[in-house]
């Protein structure tokens, strides 16, 4: 294959994947921002059985990383990425259309194995671009991502007028228009005998410089997370939670241009890290309560997940072996899942207890973002940062042929150009 022909082949990659996370991103806002509504209003559910659905999804979805990270390394990810919306559409569907509980289960079901599959698989695609690409193609993925958080809770709203039935149609027919769009991309040969997901998890748990970036990077998603369940909690209006997450989403997406091809640097994890918390703090201390205060704490956070999201993505594609980006991700994400579990539920109890326990709450988010950040300045005997460390590709070689003919393995990028 020669440089044209592989560019022309990171493009198409690259707009078939921006064109799936508009179809996927614009379905699953539209619907789960008003989810809550449906199953309380509509269905009549209680509090705590509406949390549990919610919980269930988050729950399969985190625990299943790491295995279905693997997997998708051996399916490879185009076909991960069609199973993963068919399986979302189908959860969708069924989220519109039940009101027993068991199929509610089911849907929560659905669509966190959904979620676990898509994820990586999305991110495996990118990951295999050459470099130059990789992070201007990420940028636009998760732009992409934070103008359908904008936008899908409005095309949700205009549907719900008739019923949540029609978002929930309209959601599962969005994701299978993505599972389309990643019919068009060519199929990935399948990993050699040998070469399993077993081998692969293996792999990524004895590589000791990626733990180390396992462990700095784990509360990022904690972080991210609590950002808009806090807010509401500590007594925000439904239309200040609303200019609360649209200023997120925005900054989120102005930062995203400019730290495309900067994410592996240590300073930005820590950076983001770092403006994670000093929005936790200003809510601690008071001062992030009100309009001006409120949307400060937006920037704040804005900056972080617009900073976090590439550094993650930029420094496992750079520690991740060839062909197993997918394994390395999922391993992350089942640490930093769990994590985000645990800690969600430590942060709702401790606003339960009033607001000295939800003071200490957001006290302790702070401190752990802080401790996460300083933690990123660990280097080894050489005096490198330990997660600056990577494995750069040979010079000449985008696609990691060399390496990928050493270590018997398919790079994510080949057989998905033309």
């Amino acid at each position: 294959m020669n440089v044209s022909a592989s560019d022309h082949g990171d493009r198409r990659t690259v707009a078939v994947v921006v064109a799936v996370q508009a179809a996927i991103s614009l379905g699953y806002f539209s619907a789960m921002a008003h989810l809550v509504v449906h199953l309380r209003d509509d269905l009549g559910l209680a509090a705590g059985l509406i949390g549990l659905v919610l919980a269930l999804r988050n729950l399969v979805q985190h625990t299943l990383s790491l295995p279905v990270g693997a997997l998708v390394d051996v399916l490879d990810p185009v076909r991960a990425g069609m199973l993963a919306c068919v399986l979302r559409a189908t959860g969708f569907v069924l989220l519109g259309t039940v009101s027993a509980t068991p199929g509610l289960v089911v849907a929560a079901l659905l669509l966190g194995t959904g979620g676990a599959l898509f994820h990586p698989a999305a991110q495996s695609l990118l990951a295999g671009l050459a470099d130059r690409r990789r992070g201007r193609g990420y940028a636009a993925y998760t732009m992409t991502l934070q103008a359908a958080a904008v936008l899908g809770p409005a095309l949700g709203l205009a549907l719900l007028s008739v019923g949540y039935w029609l978002v929930a149609l309209v959601s599962g027919g969005l994701w299978l228009l993505a599972a389309f769009l990643f019919s068009l991309l060519k199929r990935v040969p399948r990993l050699p005998s040998g070469s399993g997901a077993v081998a692969g998890v293996r792999t990524a748990v004895r590589d000791r410089v990626f733990m180390w970036f396992v462990v700095v990077s784990m509360p990022a998603m904690l972080l991210a997370d609590q950002a808009a369940v806090v807010v509401p909690l500590g007594g925000a209006s439904a239309g200040a939670v609303t200019v609360f997450s649209c200023v997120l989403a925005a900054v989120s997406a102005a930062v995203q241009p400019w730290c495309a091809t900067r994410g592996e640097r240590p300073g930005v994890l820590r950076a983001g890290l770092l403006c994670a918390g000093a929005g936790y703090l200003l809510l601690a201390t008071g001062a992030g309560t009100g309009g001006p205060g409120l949307i400060a704490v937006a920037v704040l956070h804005g900056f972080a997940g617009g900073l976090l999201q590439p550094a993650v993505f930029q420094t496992v594609a750079r520690l991740a072996r060839p062909s197993r980006y997918g394994t390395y991700l999922g391993v992350r994400a089942f640490f930093a899942g769990l994590l985000a579990f645990a800690g969600g539920i430590a942060v709702s109890r401790a606003f339960e207890s009033g607001p000295r326990g939800a003071t200490a709450a957001l006290a302790a988010l702070a401190l752990l973002a802080c401790a996460a950040a300083a933690a990123t300045m660990r280097r080894d005997p050489s005096g490198t940062a330990l997660v600056q460390r990577g494995r750069a590709r040979p010079a000449g070689d985008p696609l990691g042929a060399r390496r990928r003919k050493r270590e018997l393995e398919t790079a994510p990028h080949a057989g998905v150009a033309d």
